[in-house]
């Protein structure tokens, strides 16, 4: 499997109508001994932003877990780190849904500073059982209200 994470023109300020914002600030914790984020940590910064992109749609992950049975764990990432972030920067995760098929949701996600780009990122993500932790289709309420937000 090949991923290829997407770069974004910084000038690409103006997010399509269905990309999911979520705002960050960058804290002391997050930055090595030079002020700069630490690479892991923009995984955790786009953790979140995909966490309330769900709650967004209505869909929390312990309802999904307990009345569904399903979690959705990272399967594949491909990312590309342009640009550092700083302590104390003001920045802004972008989630886009990409495509859903079978037990994959694909989102690309970027990280912003203003309308530089800082991180790309394409992220495959699969519903997994509680259980088993196999693969499982998407639940169609789940793939439903992601098809009206495209719309």
């Amino acid at each position: 499997m090949k991923l290829k994470a997407r770069t974004l023109k910084p000038e690409t300020s103006n997010p399509k109508p269905a990309t999911f914002l979520w705002p960050v600030r960058v804290y002391y914790e997050d930055t090595d001994a030079a002020g700069v984020v630490f690479y892991a940590n923009y995984l955790k910064f786009m953790e979140r932003a995909r966490t309330e992109w769900l709650r967004s749609l209505g869909f929390e992950q312990t309802t999904l877990f307990h009345d569904h049975d399903v979690v959705f764990v990272v399967r594949a990432l491909a990312i590309e780190f342009l640009r550092p972030a700083l302590f104390n920067d003001a920045l802004e995760v972008a989630v886009e849904l990409a495509g859903t098929r079978g037990s994959l949701i694909e989102v690309a996600q970027t990280i912003r500073r203003g309308r530089e780009t800082l991180v790309t990122a394409e992220v495959k993500v699969a519903c997994v059982n509680t259980r088993s932790f196999k693969p499982v289709r998407i639940p169609k309420l789940i793939l439903h209200k992601l098809a009206s937000r495209q719309a």
